[in-house]
């Protein structure tokens, strides 16, 4: 809905369910899947911290992923995003994704990496009216992210991450959340023009809904939204 052509997704492991979505959406050539049994060779961290979580390698390979999409997408994408499974980069001001870059590479032509500010939106707080407190969705596992509103603003006194757009042909080598060695320039994009949902546990645990941004961007997409994703779940059997 946002313009995306290709999502890659390094697979390691998943469930029955997820596992026909995801050939679904590979024989449509929407998704590609990269089998990761990173899990058969070594012994992956199940967590980003090393002192927490140890392991032979971080977090599942993840440097190793991004690194490696970067160069798999280097001659035939204009741009790749990095971000995660649960995270949306969402431009505010454009419907879509492919208007937003062609507005900024006109600004910026000599950037190669767009900062995109990650905002959370804490999955125990609902919209009160309940509007899209969908029955049929009611068996589906997952979040419903229409229904979560409520965003934190970031501390700006403390460290908060990033994640990036990039032109892979002027990136060497990254991390997660910066490029560690690219061409060119590098750009924080405002947070009115671009911002990431990431709807998951709150970071700041002692809010009140008062204290919050109601932030219903993800509404403009509904009327689309919805029937796609029924349309899907009743392909796979998830839905009556």
């Amino acid at each position: 809905l946002l313009g995306v052509n290709r999502v890659v997704i390094y697979k390691t492991s998943c469930g029955p369910d997820l596992d026909r979505l995801l050939q679904s959406y590979k024989q449509e050539g929407f998704v590609e899947v990269v089998p990761w049994p990173i899990d058969k060779h070594m012994n992956p961290s199940r967590g980003w911290l090393f002192s927490s979580h140890g392991g032979d390698i971080h977090y599942f390979g993840q440097l190793t992923t991004l690194n490696e999409c970067i160069y798999r997408s280097m001659e035939r994408s204009r741009y790749v995003l990095l971000n995660d499974i649960d995270e949306i980069i969402m431009p505010y001001q454009q419907d879509n994704l492919k208007s937003l870059m062609d507005g900024l590479q006109a600004q910026y032509p000599n950037v190669g990496v767009f900062l995109i500010e990650n905002h959370i939106f804490p999955k125990k707080l609902f919209e009160p009216s309940g509007r899209f407190h969908l029955p049929q969705w009611n068996r589906v596992p997952g979040v419903n992210i229409l229904e979560h509103v409520y965003r934190e603003s970031p501390d700006q006194n403390i460290y908060h991450p990033h994640k990036m757009i990039v032109q892979p042909r002027m990136v060497e080598q990254t991390s997660v959340h910066s490029v560690l060695r690219f061409f060119g320039q590098q750009y924080k994009v405002p947070l009115d023009v671009c911002r990431i949902i990431h709807v998951r546990v709150a970071l700041l645990k002692q809010l009140t809904l008062e204290e919050l941004n109601v932030d219903k961007r993800l509404w403009d997409f509904q009327e689309v939204l919805i029937p796609n994703v029924d349309k899907v779940l009743k392909k796979l059997g998830l839905l009556a």
